[in-house]
């Protein structure tokens, strides 16, 4: 790849009753994102413009009739719905599901003729969206099928070394328990190594992995999955070369800030990685999907309802989720250039692993 070439980022408008357009309008108002890539909006310029007049955002947009006529240093938008689309803001509507749906599938076929380099998607309510087409709780699982090539997806929330992946997602509480096995755990934490390395550059990443039970069962007192699934889990990877340490009480851990010690955590369920991670980095968070061929990120936030069309919304985490989208693309290349032409390793770099000593001394007050 070219030091002067342009990355086309792909950008579904996601619901358009939220905040997707104001923040992708607030994010390329800014003339120095456009001298990083090339954006392509994939929705409805009618739409994006009823959203720029609402809201007074000085942006500027061309329509292009495919994701090939867009120029650089310009937004383009290609036209993906409806020309009578009606915007209900605030309101979930099952024509904004439909077009949320239009764009999303529309960027994923560009993507496959290799018309877009990486993939940033607008916040969906999940509920509008399902169709005959959409049965999935969400985008990671339908980009999983849609274009992950037999490969399997891992959520990460991050925010620069921050970053927070998930064994089970989109699952009701009740049925977390009984999807937690041992071969899915090391299927994430596989996913998780390799992402660290190829995406993010990180040469001997090291992962904390969270306990399911409260106190990490205490000893099967409090449950029996950490001793009977996790821990033999984590052995076997160990085994295999790769650093996770734990299982660690996500409260203690988090609290008592030791998450700064490694470049990636484990959770074992949604709310368990999530909730601690939004409390410290909603602002900026971007949700990244791993583990697949394509590069996909979105906002950490939702469709934001209680403010749509207010201009208040901050267009922070999607500017990161544009950045991060970007740098894992160029890390990316730079790992398959590397191994194209290898070069014989010269030394071997030695971890001090006292903080996994001192860590596993933890005492988890209650």
């Amino acid at each position: 790849m070219e030091d002067n070439y342009k990355i086309r980022v792909g950008i579904t408008h996601g619901d358009i009753n939220g905040v997707g357009y104001e923040v992708i309008l607030k994010t390329f108002s800014d003339p120095a994102m456009l001298e990083l890539c090339t954006p392509i909006v994939y929705g409805s310029p009618k739409v994006a413009a009823y959203h720029r007049k609402a809201m007074d955002i000085q942006t500027n947009f061309s329509i292009v009739n495919s994701a090939g006529d867009a120029q650089p240093d310009k937004l383009s938008i290609v036209n993906c719905t409806e020309d009578e689309l009606k915007v209900e803001l605030s309101k979930p509507a099952p024509e904004a599901g439909k077009a949320a749906l239009d764009a999303l599938e529309r960027a994923l076929q560009d993507y496959r003729e290799g018309m877009i380099d990486v993939l940033v998607t607008a916040p969906i309510n999940k509920h509008t969206i399902q169709s005959e087409s959409f049965h999935f709780p969400g985008h990671t699982e339908y980009i999983e099928e849609r274009a992950g090539e037999g490969q399997k997806a891992l959520m990460i929330l991050l925010k620069n070394d921050f970053r927070v992946a998930l064994v089970t997602g989109h699952v009701p509480v009740r049925e977390i328990a009984q999807d937690i096995t041992k071969e899915l755990i090391m299927e994430k934490l596989a996913i998780f190594h390799r992402s660290l390395k190829e995406d993010f550059g990180i040469d001997s990443p090291r992962i904390a992995v969270f306990s399911l039970n409260p106190h990490a069962g205490d000893e099967g007192l409090i449950g029996t999955e950490e001793n009977e699934i996790i821990i033999p889990a984590m052995k076997e990877m160990v085994a295999k070369g790769i650093q996770c340490f734990g299982p660690y009480p996500a409260d203690g851990f988090m609290g008592s800030g030791n998450y700064t010690h490694f470049d990636g955590i484990l959770a074992m369920y949604h709310d368990q990685g999530l909730a601690p991670f939004k409390a410290l980095a909603m602002d900026e968070g971007v949700n990244y999907t791993a583990g697949l061929p394509i590069v996909r990120t979105s906002p950490a936030h939702g469709t934001a309802y209680d403010i749509a069309g207010q201009g208040v919304a901050l267009e922070d985490s999607f500017r990161q989720a544009v950045y991060v989208a970007m740098d894992v693309f160029r890390h990316r290349v730079v790992e398959k250039e590397i191994h194209a032409h290898p070069l014989r390793k010269q030394y071997y770099e030695k971890r001090d692993d006292s903080d996994k000593l001192k860590l596993d001394t933890i005492d988890d007050e209650d």
